[in-house]
């Protein structure tokens, strides 16, 4: 120990630059700053260690550090030596130094793989780059499937408002049918002589009426003749009543939905004529008419010549049944118009208003309103067999 501090024996390296001031200095100068920089470079790479926990390779970093302070270390020691003959102290700096390059050069060489496959900037930028279209793409389908499932949300909850509708048409329609079928048998046996005739005419008039009961099935068809419609829920009647009915309107075709709902309004007009009116009075008539003015469409059923009873189908004119409602109400918002129905001395009159775009025929099916219509028609036996 004493040999490495001892130096008396040797002399300054100075000497060897014949203590030429412009040479030391120069020597010097040099030396301080490599010393400087090597010094600053190691504070560098700690500071971002210290701030970035997540560079990899820590260890390579701070023998990296290592390396580069203590070359800094001999630099400042050169300088000592031009006046200071430390030549042992430099040898032991100098040997550290060589040991930790050593050690640095090897784990360099065995990092190279993993540094080689680093993924270059250019590299990571493209790579976020798709992975950002990536999602943008997903994002985008995310979006379109929650679009569609809120379309079909829409449609199932129009269907569903449909079919709760159309069933309980159905079901207050087969009250109604009960009652026509039995006031069919009873103005069929007043003019038969004969069983066989009775039976002949009376089984023809049902089936006239099933017949007129499955005229509107939705279909495939974008329209039919509004004049076909109102024959078919008029034919029952005219059958038995004879010719009592009129109609009046000009030739349009109608399209499926306003179809349907214009038959469940004759339909129900029908059913309570033939219970209140028709079969009250043989003078009663029922005028049928429709027109169009201005992008309006106005469906217009006016009894008269017999007054009606004060009681209406649905019984107390002051409570407000389901057969009211559907006349009033369901129908007219189907088809996005308004109704009114009246009841006055001579009989009752009844207005269907709509916008003619709700009524004539479109190629846009409802494919909601035709499956719910399908539903009930088939469940409830309606359906042309």
């Amino acid at each position: 120990m004493e040999q490495i501090i001892e130096h008396g024996d040797y002399m300054p390296h100075g000497m060897c630059l014949l203590w030429e001031p412009w040479l030391l200095i120069l020597w010097a100068g040099s030396d301080l700053l490599i010393f400087l920089s090597y010094t600053a470079i190691p504070l560098a790479l700690l500071t971002v260690l210290r701030k970035r926990a997540d560079v990899p390779h820590v260890g390579i970093v701070a023998l990296f550090a290592s390396f580069i302070l203590f070359c800094g270390l001999t630099h400042l020691l050169g300088i000592v030596t031009l006046w200071y003959p430390v030549y042992p102290v430099v040898g032991v700096v100098k040997l550290i130094t060589g040991l930790i390059s050593v050690t640095t050069a090897v784990v360099l060489f065995r990092l190279v793989p993993a540094l080689v496959a680093i993924p270059s900037r250019d590299a990571l930028r493209q790579t976020n780059d798709r992975l950002r279209d990536e999602i943008a793409a997903h994002e985008a389908t995310l979006a379109s499937l929650e679009r569609l499932v809120e379309e079909r949300t829409r449609d199932l909850k129009s269907a569903n408002a449909t079919l709760a509708v159309q069933a309980r048409e159905a079901v207050h329609r087969s009250s109604n049918l009960l009652a026509v079928v039995t006031s069919l048998a009873v103005q069929t046996a007043k003019g038969a002589q004969r069983t066989e005739e009775f039976l002949d005419a009376f089984l023809a008039r049902i089936r006239a009426l099933a017949s007129a009961t499955k005229s509107i099935e939705r279909t495939n068809d974008t329209s039919i003749r509004l004049r076909t419609v109102i024959d078919e829920c008029l034919g029952v009647l005219e059958g038995t009543y004879g010719q009592r009915f009129s109609r009046e309107g000009p030739v349009m075709m109608v399209n499926p939905e306003a179809a349907q709902q214009i038959s469940l309004a004759l339909h129900e007009l029908a059913t309570n004529a033939q219970k209140y009116s028709l079969s009250a009075s043989d003078a009663v008539r029922i005028d049928i008419s429709w027109s169009v003015t201005d992008a309006v469409f106005e469906l217009v059923w006016r009894e008269h010549g017999g007054g009606r009873a004060a009681a209406d189908g649905d019984g107390d004119t002051r409570a407000e049944g389901f057969g009211t409602k559907l006349l009033t109400r369901v129908v007219p918002t189907m088809l996005k118009g308004s109704a009114s129905r009246t009841l006055g001395p001579d009989g009752l009159t009844y207005r269907l208003v709509a916008p003619l775009v709700a009524v004539t025929a479109s190629d846009n099916v409802d494919d909601a309103d035709r499956l719910a219509a399908r539903i009930v028609d088939d469940t409830f036996g309606l359906s042309p067999t």
